[in-house]
């Protein structure tokens, strides 16, 4: 059991980039707004989504290969669909996750405004930069140890402030609520698809494996699988954390989000600070919650989505290609500035729009990696079993149903 929890890895990155703003703001919108009501969606997604997400590492670790390499095998319009999706949603995720951690920043740091800069500008350049250094200097070992610990802070500070909410409630109805008007539908939907995160991060997963699997040679498909589901199984439970503290802090309360993030941040904080007793370590408390909760997104972020880029260039365009990890994420981090600056005020907007995106999405990774895993390039024996095979039919019926959904909605 020692050597399984010092092989622990990329299950945690996984859970530092999935418990970000499907947890602190999606989730905490949903309990703000419904109560305990959408805790079916919760859970539904979160198991649906399951095997498509364990196909990251189960395909990386039984072929040494990511699944880039295996869309390829699929065909060269497979990855290049790839390509164009994450190019067209890389930048908006990124300045999405980036513009609440620098909202939270503002607010538990100080206001660093300038004359030209608003406070929540400069903290998205120091943020952006100092993940910038720490990646590009530390590289995947330095993010492979600072994520361990970047969890469990984060994992101990909620409990913490949930069992302080549960102290202080009172009853709850759990009455499930299926929205029925275009504005809860949509709302459903961006919940759903970033919860617990999208489903293109099943690639950056298995491209996380096999970083791992140089770092440390005992590191195989049970290891993989058990490092996987003890980073899911807690981002369930930190979904269900923060979707409490909404239900039972700002639930029936008068109180209305703001689309900008400095604001969104005071309110979310303050309005925990209050309903909690207004102690000054119960501010400590959920600012270190919700900051580590960010701060890991933005960081495991910043480090996929060009690393990914990046092999899936030289996959379709040759290995000589100067488009490498470096030149991906210095243009990444510079277009999230840049995007921020105008998109400052319209966090809720961006939000919506990236999740919505995401959740549209799921149904093309939920296809082709159920289609990889279970091709000729994935040996027999780590192919799924019976009842992940049922479960993958259900989760793509259910990803594609709520689609339509949504789509006839509008």
């Amino acid at each position: 059991m020692i050597n399984k929890l010092k092989n622990l890895g990329p299950g945690l990155l996984f859970a530092g980039a999935a418990v970000g703003v499907s947890h602190l703001v999606q989730s905490t919108r949903a309990g703000a707004d419904f109560g305990l009501g959408l805790l079916w969606a919760l859970l539904l997604v979160n198991i649906f989504k399951y095997p498509f997400f364990q196909f990251g590492p189960r395909y990386a670790t039984a072929t040494g290969e990511s699944l880039l390499d295996g869309y390829k095998k699929l065909g060269r319009g497979v990855l290049a669909t790839y390509y164009v999706l994450n190019l067209a949603t890389m930048f908006t995720i990124q300045t999405a996750v980036t513009i609440v951690t620098a909202g939270l920043a503002s607010s538990l740091f100080g206001n660093l405004e300038t004359a030209s800069i608003s406070g929540t500008e400069v903290w998205t350049i120091i943020i952006t930069s100092v993940c910038l250094l720490l990646l590009l200097i530390g590289k995947y070992k330095l993010l492979d140890k600072l994520m361990k610990v970047i969890i469990i802070t984060l994992t101990i500070s909620t409990l913490i402030a949930v069992s302080m909410a549960l102290n202080n409630a009172t009853p709850m109805s759990f009455k499930q609520i299926l929205p029925d008007n275009s504005v809860e539908i949509a709302f459903l939907i961006a919940f759903m698809g970033w919860m617990p995160a999208p489903l293109d991060i099943s690639v950056w997963h298995s491209v996380w494996t096999i970083e791992k699997k140089k770092d440390t040679k005992v590191y195989g498909s049970k290891s993989a699988l058990f490092d996987f589901n003890v980073g899911y199984i807690g981002t369930i439970i930190l979904g269900i954390g923060f979707l409490l503290l909404g239900a039972l802090v700002m639930f029936n309360s008068s109180e209305t989000f703001s689309s900008s993030a400095g604001k969104f941040s005071n309110q979310l904080i303050n309005m925990y600070k209050t309903s909690l007793g207004g102690w000054s370590w119960a501010y400590i408390i959920i600012g270190i919650a919700a900051f580590t909760t960010m701060f890991s997104t933005t960081l495991t972020t910043l480090d996929a989505s060009p690393r990914v880029m990046a092999k899936t260039t030289q996959l379709l365009f040759g290995k000589n290609s100067k488009l490498t990890y470096k030149f991906w994420i210095a243009l990444l981090a510079t277009g999230t500035i840049v995007i921020f600056i105008f998109f400052a005020s319209e966090m809720g907007f961006l939000i919506k729009v990236a999740t919505i995106l995401s959740f549209i999405t799921a149904p093309f990774y939920a296809i082709i990696n159920y289609i990889l895993i279970s091709s000729k390039h994935t040996p027999k024996d780590w192919q799924p079993s019976k009842l992940l095979h049922i479960l993958s039919w259900l989760g793509i019926s259910f990803l594609i149903g709520f689609s339509i959904w949504y789509l006839t909605t509008l």
